[in-house]
């Protein structure tokens, strides 16, 4: 007798795990949740400021024929440099920080193409960082950077106009300090930084009439107000 109660045991303990093991199966299969779609980010105002209104007034004036003619931002390109990143590794980590923290997006290492012994450079050696920004965050950066970001600057009075004869516009900046993003009390160092706007206008012409449109202050010149 005693036998057959613990038999009889065994087997509601065997039905107990399978029907356990069951429902986790169960549970498992189940779809998981999915998550609700976040909304879509806005559109940047100077690209709809662009569209609407910049293609219209350069065609108009340059006479264009095909729309295809009317230049455009292709990239904007931050380039840091920093010279003794091979010896002072934190320095390049807080560049890179910080140039994240500015265009929102992650920046590249740069690294050095070829050794120079008066430099004590070796090849391959981290020397900067650099940042390529294309489309609605192209046009979000040169937003705040026109609006925000050179009202900062000290003792402005108008951006050069140093374009390099195929419609390309390189501006140097003294100082990280000028973004709104950069917190002061984190700054280890201060260092500039170059932002190269490239255009497919080949003419500086075509590309300074460009940067007009979008409201660049070029020195001696009123901007234009972008709504």
């Amino acid at each position: 007798m005693a036998d057959s109660k613990e038999k009889k045991q065994e087997k509601h303990e065997k039905q107990g795990k399978k029907e356990k093991t069951g429902k986790k199966a169960a549970v498992q299969r189940e779809p998981a949740a999915e998550a609700p779609a976040g909304e879509p980010a806005p559109r940047p105002r100077l690209l709809d400021h662009y569209e609407q209104k910049v293609r219209g007034r350069l065609q108009q004036q340059f006479g264009f024929t095909n729309v295809h003619q009317i230049p455009k931002l292709v990239k904007i390109v931050l380039n840091v440099g920093i010279g003794d990143a091979s010896k002072n590794p934190k320095t390049l980590d807080a560049a890179v920080a910080e140039l994240g923290a500015i265009t929102g997006q992650q920046p590249v290492v740069t690294k050095a193409k070829k050794a120079i012994a008066n430099f004590n450079l070796r090849e391959g050696v981290p020397i900067g960082c650099a940042v390529t920004l294309r489309g609605p965050r192209m046009f979000e950066f040169l937003d705040r950077f026109i609006n925000v970001a050179v009202p900062r600057i000290r003792d402005f009075r108008g951006l050069p106009k140093s374009f390099d004869g195929r419609g390309n516009y390189t501006l140097g900046i003294k100082e990280q300090m000028i973004f709104a993003e950069i917190d002061f009390d984190k700054v280890e160092k201060i260092h500039g930084m170059d932002i190269t706007l490239v255009t497919d206008a080949g003419r500086d012409d075509l590309a300074m009439s460009l940067l007009r449109e979008f409201g660049w202050p070029f020195r001696g010149e009123t901007p234009l107000r972008v709504a």
